[in-house]
Formats: structure tokens, C-alpha cells, sequence
């Protein structure tokens, strides 16, 4: 049984990066779930009259400031510096494959957190030309990231392949029947609307 107190330096250390990396990857998810939902309310406030337009923009880029500075970005540099921590502990991780594949899909997720940013400065400017269906496609990947990231750190090197590959396909047919099926109802409801 674990006791406080009981654990060498390194792997009280291990346990510290651990957790903290752990709780960061939640806030960074989070965060960056929510952002994209935010650009796509942002985007969809154009088709709203002038002064609620002006009124809905200006909430949505305040909060998507809020979101990225004060959650998003402080979640993504815990994970990271966690994550340095972790392999400072156990360089030989690197060595494996399972690691390396990780290793790529977060760099693929923090290019996705700085093309974040982008988005949001293009929209506090008027200038994104992405639209709410194309931001809810964008939305998506994310999830796939974080599906194979969490099937390499539990799988390691038995990663299962095969399994896996029809799991992402099934996950993309699903999120893109859903994007397509919300579609249809809400043009449905806005020309009922009418």
C-alpha cells in the first residue's frame, strides 16, 4: 500500500509529471473543444441582423480570448512541460515506437492550437472565410488525436492495428453523419422559421 513519504525522489518526481501531465492534457482538451465551438457560433452570428450581429461577435471573440489565454494555452504548456519532465525520467520511451507515433500527433495537435489562434485573430478582424460547416469538420480532429493518443499510451507496442484503423473510420463516419445530419436540421428549422 502506497504511503506519502514513501517514494524515492525520481519516482515521486515520475508520479508529480505524471499526474500534472495528465491534468493538464484535460484542460488543453477542454479548452480546445470548446474554442472551435466558440468560431463556429462566431461565424453562424453573420447571418444574424447588424446590431445583434456586432453584439454576438464581440461576446464570442471576448470569450474565445478568455478561453485560449487563461485555459486553453495554460493547459497545452502543462502537458508539454510535463511531458518533458516524463521523458527526462525515462529517456528510452523515445527509443519506442508507440512514443514517437505519440510524439507526432501532439506536434499535429499544437500546430491545430496555433491555427487556432490564427482563426481567432482572422475572426476579431472579420476576415476568417471558414465556415460553421467547416469549422464543425475542423472540431473533429481533435478527437481522433486524442482517440489514437490514448490507445498508444494503454497499447504501447501491442498497439492493435487493425482494431484501431476501423475504430478511426467508424469515428469519422459517425462525425461526419452527424455534422451532415445537424445540417439538414437546421436549415429544416430555419426554413420553418420563415
Amino acid at each position: 500500500m502506497y504511503q506519502f513519504g514513501t517514494l524515492s525522489m525520481p519516482q515521486d518526481a515520475y508520479l508529480w509529471f505524471k499526474a500534472l501531465h495528465i491534468i493538464g492534457v484535460v484542460v488543453w482538451f477542454a479548452g480546445i473543444f470548446y474554442l472551435v465551438r466558440l468560431f463556429i457560433y462566431h461565424v453562424e452570428a453573420k447571418d444574424l441582423a447588424p446590431p445583434l450581429n456586432k453584439a454576438f461577435s464581440d461576446q464570442y471573440e471576448l470569450m474565445e480570448k478568455r478561453l485560449a489565454n487563461i485555459i486553453t494555452t495554460p493547459g497545452m504548456i502543462l502537458t508539454v512541460s510535463m511531458a518533458l519532465g516524463l521523458l527526462v525520467l525515462q529517456p528510452s520511451w523515445l527509443q519506442q515506437g508507440w512514443m514517437q507515433v505519440k510524439l507526432l500527433l501532439v506536434i499535429g495537435l499544437l500546430v491545430y492550437h496555433f491555427f487556432c489562434y490564427r482563426l481567432m485573430n482572422q475572426l476579431s478582424k472579420n476576415e476568417c472565410l471558414w465556415s460553421g460547416r467547416q469549422l464543425r469538420l475542423l472540431n473533429e480532429l481533435p478527437t481522433l488525436i486524442l482517440v489514437l493518443v490514448v490507445m498508444l499510451v494503454v497499447f504501447k507496442n501491442q498497439f492493435p492495428r487493425e482494431a484501431a484503423t476501423w475504430l478511426i473510420i467508424g469515428l469519422v463516419i459517425f462525425m461526419a453523419a452527424s455534422i451532415q445530419f445537424y445540417a439538414r436540421w437546421r436549415r429544416n428549422r430555419i426554413e420553418n422559421m420563415t
